[in-house]
């Protein structure tokens, strides 16, 4: 049996779960609207091999979204991922956070845009088709009235993520479709990362880093006044 653990930072959604063979048998999310990675990541590994049935040293490997996303949240679950991996001596594999997002829905036909907010009207994204293949370089993009128009023109495009919100009321075209509520998360993971593990399709556990696409701007906190 191959059970492995799945781990999802990249955005507010703390997610982890096991698969075994690829399929889901245990997961632990919360969303709440703010970054609780640091205070839930780890209760909530404990908590899936816990509903799983398993102990860790019966892991085959570890996956963890890679990005883009947020930086501390990337940072968070791959440190946990790299640092369970090194303890157990077993394989680290990576999931594009879009690719996992894109899996999140199924469609008959057209593209599939999964979003990621970079604040303001930025966003990180990429092209999928109907068979999730990639058919775009993963971007961060200032979204306009001209954005996406080359594929919004022939077919029925699907935005989703949290970056998808922000763009309604700019991507207005009659074949733009937006779908609420979807954010990365574990669940996706477990297929993906069970046909990475099958290809060896690993990394070097030693110098593996996120996926950033953007450098980290640290933000300088105002100052407070004295009393």
């Amino acid at each position: 049996m191959t059970y492995i653990l799945n781990i999802e930072t990249a955005t507010k959604n703390c997610s982890v779960s096991v698969s075994k063979n690829g399929e889901l048998i245990a997961i632990k999310e919360l969303n709440n609207g703010n970054y609780s990675h640091a205070e839930v990541l780890h209760p909530y590994i404990n908590s899936v091999l816990e509903e799983a049935n398993i102990a860790s040293d019966m892991l085959k490997a570890v996956a963890v979204s890679k990005g883009p996303g947020s930086y501390t949240g990337l940072r968070i679950g791959v440190s946990a991922a790299k640092g369970m991996c090194f303890a157990l001596n077993i394989p680290l594999i990576s999931i594009n956070t879009l690719t996992s997002l894109a899996h999140s829905i199924t469609v008959e036909s057209g593209f599939i845009v999964p979003m990621l907010d970079a604040r303001r009207m930025e966003v990180y994204a990429a092209v999928y088709n109907k068979d999730y293949n990639q058919v775009s370089a993963i971007e961060a993009q200032i979204i306009d009235e001209n954005s996406f128009l080359s594929e919004l023109k022939f077919s029925k495009v699907y935005f989703l993520g949290d970056g998808a919100e922000k763009c309604k009321s700019i991507i207005t075209h009659s074949n733009a479709i937006f779908i609420d509520s979807k954010f990365p998360s574990a669940n996706q993971m477990s297929n993906l990362a069970f046909d990475k593990y099958k290809k060896n399709d690993i990394e070097d556990v030693a110098y593996f880093e996120p996926f950033y696409l953007k450098d980290f701007i640290a933000v300088p906190q105002k100052k407070k006044n004295n009393i």
